[in-house]
């Protein structure tokens, strides 16, 4: 059945809770699509794509059944449990056999590789054995890999009824328990994402040692345990402990992911200063640490949030797993709270952040989203979006990432509580609980028309549907009569529905321009476009004979929205005004006096820096949906006449 990532226990009180397995069910539309060539493409030739690069083998190496030496990196276990875990909510969506049989095969290559006490981590295994376990956990991942196993064997058992990787799961999360902690050792792993399985493996077990020792491991970060290794505690955000935290530092996945497991936390202990926390954190990291993407990670270097406001176009990071943890702790928010910036925060994630990162096709990847691409940018490394999308990684953490998200997606878009049904994303599906069921049928993003009918309904219950931050004139009907919304709320229609019974919500799609906070220097005097949910950007194959870096957009341009069918899938593109030099030449120096004749390079000759720039049309396609017809320029913030 299809399954949910996250189900907070019984005997947590959250806000909101997550629709009952198979409660939540995308039919058709614009993700329906995307989750086809997941499922069909992507899960299945990944594993061919583990097997070349040696997940697999690390596995029989580390069981003892095949001789050699690890390959890969140090977290190599990890892509194959997220891949695992794809597998299983996709088996949850469509139950093939070939997907049934790939998951026993792997798993039962896992249950191998595992220690007699529990222990399991290939790589180190097969590079330090007994002795080198946990000498080095700043970086060695090994409880990073424990936590997503726990993920996968959750998976396993809410979408398919499997055990045995469940088995292993217990084995190892009892091995932990046994090694860390209050009273044992102290330490934690460089890189979050254990206490997101360990709460889950709680969930499912009802073993509460499992949800003790995330707590630890949550408490426990933040008084420099990392530099006693010689690191740099903010990278692991290790400088400051989560309850006194502000704002979100350091690596970006890691950041979000730690964001993440602890909002569990918080939901499973009822702890609301812990919760309080948390909020302050995010609030933060979107106010002036987000691109307008929603990508989250502005420096290269360490893959690191930057200073607030640092916030680069052409250099910003994104990269795509921090979009998915950012999609992850705004979902944890939001059952906890039930506030609809949660959601607005998850939306802008999807379809900016997280979907630029995958190929239409469903088989390539970008690792890093930046927001523009320069006019004759050089691939200067693995992940370089200059080499445009590709089939796989050195470091693959993104493709199973993304994997996993497409196949469980069904699950963020609505959740329930006694009486209420709460739609937070709009697609085109079924959507059910014990009061009633609805159909909503939508062509969003590219129109803001979504119908919802009433399929069966018992006694009165309530309706509640998310009115975007940027839907200024929303319109909503129930049968024909108005519903007033406001944006940045849920509208309620509380009522004993009745089959048939048609609510219809529109939302307006009318397109916006945005300018950026001044003090994101990037972007001063530039502007950002937007239609509906989707960010837009020019791309050099939609200005022939025009250097994109060249183009400024005109203020007082009109903006049409065209609907293409025959374009990427079926897009609405946007037509609109600017201007660009008709030549641009070479300068002896880059920089020009204000106000006063051009200043060239000390002896130098001084050459005319560009002629006056003359209109041309521009196309925007959604930022998303670029580098799928061929790699060059491209932008999102466009520079003003």
């Amino acid at each position: 059945m299809r399954a949910q990532p996250v189900r907070p226990s019984d005997s947590a009180n959250p806000a909101l809770r997550p629709l009952e397995g198979g409660g939540a069910h995308i039919t058709g539309g614009f993700w329906s699509l995307r989750q086809q060539r997941n499922g069909a493409d992507a899960i299945r030739s990944a594993y061919d794509l583990l097997e070349k690069a040696g997940n697999f083998d690390n596995l029989r190496v580390a069981a003892g059944t095949k001789a050699g030496q690890a390959r890969g990196p140090i977290f190599m276990d990890s892509d194959i449990y997220k891949w695992l875990e794809a597998v299983a909510f996709e088996f949850g969506r469509n139950p093939e056999p070939d997907l049934l049989e790939m998951q026993r095969t792997v798993t039962r290559l896992i249950a191998a590789a595992q220690a007699d006490d529990g222990y399991l981590d290939s790589v180190q295994q097969i590079q330090g054995g007994e002795a080198g376990r946990y000498t080095d956990l700043p970086w060695s991942h090994e409880m990073y890999c424990a936590g997503h196993l726990f993920q996968a064997a959750v998976a396993q058992v809410r979408a398919t009824g499997d055990t045995e990787l469940l088995d292993v799961a217990v084995k190892l999360a009892d091995h932990l328990d046994a090694t860390f902690g209050p009273d044992k050792r102290p330490d934690i792993d460089g890189h979050p994402v254990v206490e997101m399985g360990l709460v889950e493996l709680y969930r499912v077990t009802g073993e509460r040692r499992y949800l003790s020792l995330a707590a630890h491991f949550v408490d426990a970060r933040g008084r420099g345990y990392t530099e006693s290794f010689g690191k740099e505690a903010t990278y692991f955000s290790d400088r400051v402990p989560v309850r006194e935290a502000t704002t979100v530092e350091g690596h970006a996945v890691r950041s979000v992911y730690l964001g993440a497991g602890a909002t569990d936390i918080a939901i499973e202990l009822d702890d609301q200063e812990l919760l309080s926390a948390l909020e302050t954190q995010f609030a933060s990291m979107m106010a002036s640490k987000t691109f307008i993407t929603g990508g989250l990670g502005a420096r290269w270097d360490y893959e690191a949030f930057g200073d607030p406001y640092e916030l680069p176009t052409d250099r910003g990071y994104a990269e795509t797993c921090a979009a998915i943890g950012g999609v992850q702790w705004a979902w944890r928010l939001l059952l906890a709270t039930g506030k609809p910036i949660y959601a607005d925060a998850i939306e802008r994630f999807l379809f900016n952040a997280f979907l630029p990162g995958v190929s239409l096709s469903g088989t390539e990847y970008f690792y890093v989203n930046p927001l523009q691409l320069r006019d004759r940018a050089h691939a200067d490394e693995n992940r370089s979006p200059a080499h445009g999308r590709r089939g796989w990684f050195d470091c693959a953490c993104c493709p199973p990432n993304i994997m996993r998200t497409f196949a469980s997606l069904d699950s963020y878009l609505a959740t329930m509580t006694e009486g209420g049904l709460q739609l937070h994303q709009f697609a085109t599906g079924d959507f059910a609980f014990d009061n009633g069921a609805v159909r909503v049928t939508t062509d969003y993003p590219w129109n803001g028309t979504v119908d919802i009918e009433v399929l069966d309904t018992t006694g009165t219950w309530s309706l509640d549907i998310r009115i975007p931050a940027w839907s200024d004139n929303t319109t909503l009907t129930v049968n024909g009569e108005p519903i007033g919304t406001t944006p940045s709320s849920y509208a309620r229609v509380t009522r004993a529905f009745t089959p048939g019974d048609l609510i219809r919500l529109e939302l307006d799609t009318t397109v916006r321009l945005y300018a950026a906070d001044a003090r994101i220097d990037a972007t001063r005097g530039a502007v950002a476009i937007e239609r509906g949910p989707l960010v837009y950007a020019l791309e050099h194959t939609d200005l022939p004979g025009i250097t994109l870096d060249d183009v400024m957009f005109d203020l007082n341009s009109t903006i049409e929205a065209t609907k293409r069918e025959e374009l990427l899938d079926g897009i609405v593109t946007l037509e609109l005004q600017g201007k660009s030099p008709s030549t641009h030449s070479q300068t002896s120096w880059p920089y020009r006096r204000v106000g006063g004749v051009g200043v060239g390079y000390p002896g130098a000759n001084r050459k005319t820096r560009a002629s006056d720039p003359a209109p041309v049309s521009l196309t925007a396609i959604p930022y998303f949906a670029w580098a799928n017809r061929e790699i060059g320029p491209m932008r999102v913030w466009l520079p003003t006449v």
